[in-house]
């Protein structure tokens, strides 16, 4: 005999069997459903915006964005690197696949859709392997590229915000082994660690070019 359970957003199908953990099926509040669309949709207008000058760029070789506003604030020096074709294609193009998924995702739990451990753990690991490429993408910009793109700046600060957001879910559910002190500070200041990361970030830009700021 099986009984389903909803309560909150969290759906458990029990099974009379001692000792057996029963699967179950967690969705998400309306903050992170809202969240995961907005952070998608800024992630999805920088990608579409920059494949499209990425475009214009390859049938112009003198075209000029229009968010290359002077010599550090430069996409045109950054759509022209080596690094913004990591895979052999722009990487752009990836961002309007996995941004669009995002908000499929979003959109789903707005629609209190649910969804097991395995797939929130994939997603987790989807938006693991975006904030690391785009921490990648970040020294690149900063180091040696030495230039700044406010499109690329945008798709950033999505990519770190729906990471903690996701992050903090899966500890919070009990998704992600963590101590119950994380998953308490998670439940009252889950905001704390994407406004640190991108705080970071946002000083080193500071002080990468911190002459040409005050100058």
């Amino acid at each position: 005999m099986s009984k389903t359970t909803v309560r909150e957003g969290i759906s458990t199908d029990s099974h009379d069997q001692e000792g057996a953990e029963a699967p179950r099926s967690v969705g998400g509040g309306r903050f992170l459903a809202v969240l995961l669309v907005i952070t998608g949709a800024a992630g999805l207008l920088a990608s579409w915006v920059i494949t499209i000058d990425k475009f214009k760029l390859l049938e112009d070789p003198n075209f000029t964005p229009g968010c290359s506003l002077n010599p550090v604030v430069s996409c045109g020096n950054i759509m022209k690197s080596d690094q913004a074709s990591a895979f052999g294609f722009p990487n752009p193009m990836m961002g309007l696949v996995a941004y669009g998924i995002v908000i499929c995702v979003g959109m789903s739990l707005l629609g209190r859709a649910t969804f097991p451990r395995w797939y929130w753990l994939t997603f987790n690991a989807g938006t693991l392997f975006g904030v690391g490429f785009c921490t990648w993408l970040q020294y690149q910009s900063l180091y040696n590229i030495n230039s700044l793109c406010l499109w690329c700046s945008l798709a950033w600060v999505a990519t770190i915000i729906m990471f903690w957001s996701v992050t903090s879910h899966n500890v919070r559910n009990g998704f992600l082994p963590a101590p119950g002190w994380v998953k308490g500070f998670l439940a009252e200041f889950a905001w704390v660690l994407p406004v640190m990361h991108i705080g970071i970030i946002g000083m080193l830009i500071l002080t990468r070019w911190w002459d040409f700021w005050t100058s």
